[in-house]
């Protein structure tokens, strides 16, 4: 009996035993990108004693056994080794390896997939990438991407295409939608401003051209900007500075604090030039916080602020004699009136990610943002106020169709904004040389509410190893309200409402690997881009409820390919865009216009990305990369007024874009790169009857990085942008029209030779 008991009492101690090392040793995970917080999935875990392998789940989820050091292998990824403890939760961060862009995991439509299966056109923008040149303009950054064209007339002065759409935009983007993280940038009115974020708090950039079904099915495209995530456990300080021609001076602040479970990181930046033209001065101060709070196993929240106070004068364009002559002049009469924009702006988001069960989780962000606008112009002063709240909402998912993975998203998104503004007449003409811009009387008083929301659902199917389709649709609707504040004898009464009519977006896509080193994909989407308010309106003050949106197909082919061993990467895409109902500005004075449906245009190019890395290790590098655009976009019917422009090209776009490059690193800490990028001619009159000339730029950024003490690296750097010192336009007003005898005023002059130096210090506690 005695032996019995003991024989039940040893069994009870070594099943309790086992439970109990069991619970102490089972340590669970997840793996995510460092930069963008993404979760990383099918990411090899090695314990490295054992040998015993296990791999994250779709989620970048995983269980370990024990405690010791583990290899974190993913392709995409830099490897790491990982010394795991006896902790309730491990979140592991890792960083790209820039020579396997293709296998990073990207978002860019909302379900985690690498670039190589995507079924649409996909850029990604790194870190490294941004920090090619001086971190001030993020022009040249978008413009070393085939099939985005950026002019920049200022720091403030700035129009984005993408495959040509936008290009009808007189001033500033439109038609291309961009987000900051989950946040929209795009306003109810279907502008797009990003020149004004610091370039240093972003992590990367994804590019999605085309229609997306996700992201509201804009025409050209979507712009994800990924902010910084706060990196885990390490506490960091980052000081830089530059100096360069014209004034220019930066400083930023970038200072990091992370646990375990938890990252803040906050970048400030402080931005000053004096311009290369007359009235050109510019001054930017801009906060930037991120953080995000791993809850466990099912929760996670992320925080993003971004804050931007910038007083900027704007010299505007000039014309032709002028700009041939004396291209540092401002216009005359924004000269003269001195003016400027005066903006303060924020934006903050607050995201939760909540996992239901394996295969189900849902990402919830809620935001605000606010911009106060003062801006005096030679024809009347702005002032303006807007404000949005918003939502968006989603679910993760996926199943098994026919042995096969289904990957699917679903979701809501809706904003709503508020947007005051007031124009008073400018007396700068009544007073002294000098005195620059005065208010006077009240000209206009508007208040607009603007409601925009969108369902959308996208899918992506594995059919086998190498085979992927994917469905995508996209319904919007999109309306606005005008109060009309202004009364004054003779005044029309502006006030009215206007819905859109809903539109459906569809979007079909497939990618087939033929091998390891060899994908094609094709995709057929559709797109639409509503017309602001200011287009709807008519001279006698009337909303012109006739004006519908520009919509279109793109169709597109595309392959990417890698060769010897992985070193040599080529991308190309064909494609073809049509876009129906035209939406043209009609000019009906003096910076005044209307918007008129005026015809169709047809969008076709060519886009190919070519790199080669010659030397690649972690001590040093060498690699070189060629990308180019070809674009043949014409007005298929086109007739305005009288004129018929039909077969014209379509105007304000580059007819082939070409930019090369070489990035070199080597063991001792010196590095540097060449950047030469060729602009084609650009039709400036839907006539055809004036181009710009084509123009060549090479860039050099030259540095040394080094370590001072064990916690305290430098980095010493020097550049200089446009080397011949090429005389160009950096942008254009398309269709410009004289008044008052003066000549059209068509050319931004871009910069001449300039230079820029600076130190980076980086300190980890």
């Amino acid at each position: 009996m005695l032996l019995k008991n003991s024989t039940w009492f040893v069994l009870v101690v070594l099943v309790l035993s086992e439970m109990c090392a069991y619970s102490q040793d089972s340590i669970r995970g997840k793996v995510v990108d460092n930069e963008s917080g993404l979760e990383l999935e099918n990411v090899s875990i090695l314990n490295s004693t054992s040998k015993k392998e296990v791999v994250s789940n779709n989620f970048g989820e995983f269980s370990i056994v024990g405690a010791g050091t583990y290899i974190f292998q993913s392709k995409g990824y830099k490897t790491i080794e990982f010394e795991v403890l006896n902790q309730n939760y491990l979140i592991v961060q890792m960083e790209i390896n820039p020579a396997e862009l293709e296998e990073v995991i990207v978002f860019a439509n909302q379900i985690p997939q690498k670039i190589r299966k995507a079924t649409s056109a996909i850029n990604l923008i790194t870190t490294s990438e941004i920090n090619r040149g001086a971190d001030v303009n993020i022009a040249p950054v978008l413009n070393r991407v085939p099939g985005i064209y950026m002019q920049s007339g200022a720091l403030n002065t700035n129009k984005i295409t993408i495959r040509g759409i936008g290009s009808r935009n007189l001033y500033g983007t439109s038609k291309i939608r961009a987000y900051y993280g989950d946040i929209p940038l795009t306003t109810g009115n279907g502008e797009t401003t990003i020149e004004d974020f610091e370039l240093s708090a972003i992590s990367r950039l994804e590019i999605e051209k085309g229609a997306s079904s996700i992201y509201g099915a804009g025409l050209g495209g979507t712009i994800h900007m990924i902010p910084t995530n706060g990196y885990l456990n390490q506490t960091s300080a980052n000081i830089s500075f530059t100096a360069g021609s014209f004034g220019l001076s930066k400083g930023i602040v970038k200072v990091n604090h992370g646990e375990d479970n938890y990252g803040l990181q906050a970048v400030y930046s402080n931005t000053h030039s004096d311009g290369y033209r007359a009235n050109n001065e510019y001054d930017r101060q801009t906060l930037t916080l991120s953080s995000n709070v791993y809850l466990g196993e099912k929760d996670a929240l992320t925080f993003l602020g971004s804050y931007v106070d910038l007083k900027a004068f704007i010299p505007s364009s000039i014309n032709e004699d002028d700009y041939l002559n004396d291209p540092e002049k401002a216009a005359f009469t924004w000269g003269k009136s001195q003016g400027y924009e005066d903006s303060k702006r924020g934006i903050f988001g607050l995201s939760w990610d909540h996992e239901y069960k394996t295969d189900l989780k849902q990402i919830t962000s809620i935001y605000t943002t606010f911009r106060n606008g003062y801006e005096p112009r030679p024809f009347n002063i702005l002032e303006e106020q807007s404000s949005a709240i918003g939502l968006r909402s989603r679910l993760l998912g996926n199943t098994t169709l026919f042995n096969n993975k289904l990957d699917w998203t679903a979701g809501v998104e809706f904003f709503k904004d508020f947007y005051d503004s007031k124009t008073y007449e400018n007396l700068y003409g009544a007073f002294l040389s000098g005195t620059g811009s005065v208010r006077g009387a009240l000209l206009s008083d508007f208040e607009e509410e603007r409601s925009y929301y969108s369902l959308f659902l996208e899918t992506k199917y594995a059919w086998g190893e190498r085979t992927t389709f994917s469905f995508g649709l996209n319904f919007n609707q999109t309306a606005f309200d005008l109060e009309d504040n202004f009364e004054e004898a003779g005044n029309p009464d502006q006030s009215g409402s206007y819905d859109f009519d809903a539109i459906v977006s569809p979007k079909f896509g497939l990618s087939h690997l033929f091998s390891d080193n060899l994908s094609a994909y094709m995709n057929v989407s559709h797109g639409f881009s509503p017309p602001t308010l200011a287009e709807t309106l008519l001279p006698d003050g009337l909303i012109n409820t006739d004006i519908k949106p520009e919509s279109g197909w793109n169709y597109e082919l595309g392959t990417r390919l890698s060769l010897l061993d992985n070193r040599m990467k080529l991308n190309g895409a064909v494609y073809r865009m049509a876009i129906n109902n035209l939406l043209v500005a009609r000019r009906t004075g003096d910076d005044q216009f209307i918007g008129v449906n005026a015809g169709e245009t047809q969008h076709d190019g060519l886009e190919l990305l070519a790199s080669y890395d010659w030397i690649c290790s972690s001590e040093r590098s060498l690699s070189t990369y060629v990308s180019y655009s070809l674009h043949d976009f014409i007005f298929k019917d086109f007739v305005d007024d009288d004129n018929d422009f039909s077969g014209n090209e379509l105007t304000g776009v580059p007819s082939e874009v070409m930019n090369a490059g070489i990035d070199f690193l080597s063991e001792k800490g010196f590095y540097g790169n060449v950047n030469f990028q060729y602009v084609g001619e650009i039709p400036m009159t839907d006539a055809n009857s004036l181009y710009t000339d084509s123009y060549a730029l090479t860039n050099v950024k030259v540095g040394y990085q080094f370590t001072i003490v064990k916690v305290l690296k430098c980095d010493l750097f020097f550049g200089v942008d446009n080397v011949f010192d090429e005389h160009y336009a950096s942008q254009i007003l398309i269709n410009a029209r004289g008044f008052g005898g003066n000549a059209p005023r068509y050319y931004y002059p871009g910069y001449p030779v300039n230079y820029y130096s600076g130190i980076n210090l980086n300190y980890m506690f």
